[in-house]
């Protein structure tokens, strides 16, 4: 599927794409962070659209990971089949780790082990690329891609601290 972006100065930038039944679809990005989804009503011309709907950014960001956050994960499982020696895992959060009820940022995973955490798994949502800042739970399942060395560093970390 093809995707132009086009700037729109002083606003933001418009995404527009045909959808599976040759409808234009296009999707403006807010410099202040909201988006709104629009259907082309005129093929030819881009600006000829009616809104679908408008999203803030946090709403933006719950439809991202509803829609996107599984194949995330799936492409990330596919990538460590082509690149020799990188690997996913995933790592529980147990309800003893010095980490649950901490923010993301709190373990430094990366720096400690060179390994990074790619998502987080809570209930049925996945969080793709969690923030620092993000609370980690009893119970979340950590999605982590590296060499096995920094995947097994990243959980005895969360285990042990």
């Amino acid at each position: 599927m093809d995707v132009t972006e086009t700037l729109l100065p002083g606003v933001g930038l418009r995404y527009e794409f045909a959808n599976a039944d040759g409808e234009r679809m296009s999707v403006i990005a807010y410099r202040n962070g909201d988006f709104e989804v629009f259907q082309c009503t005129t093929p030819a011309d881009p600006d000829k659209a009616r809104r679908l709907f408008r999203l803030t950014d946090r709403e933006a960001e719950a439809l991202a990971q509803i829609l996107g956050a599984p194949r995330m994960v799936e492409s990330y499982a596919d990538l460590t089949k082509e690149v020799p020696g990188l690997e996913a895992g995933q790592i529980g959060v147990g309800v003893h780790s010095p980490y649950a009820g901490r923010p993301l940022g709190d373990t430094q995973a990366r720096t400690r082990t060179g390994a990074s955490i790619v998502a987080i798994v809570r209930d049925e949502a996945v969080l793709a690329s969690p923030g620092p800042d993000e609370v980690l739970r009893a119970h979340d399942v950590l999605v982590v891609i590296g060499v096995a060395d920094g995947i097994a560093a990243v959980r005895q970390l969360v285990d042990q601290g």
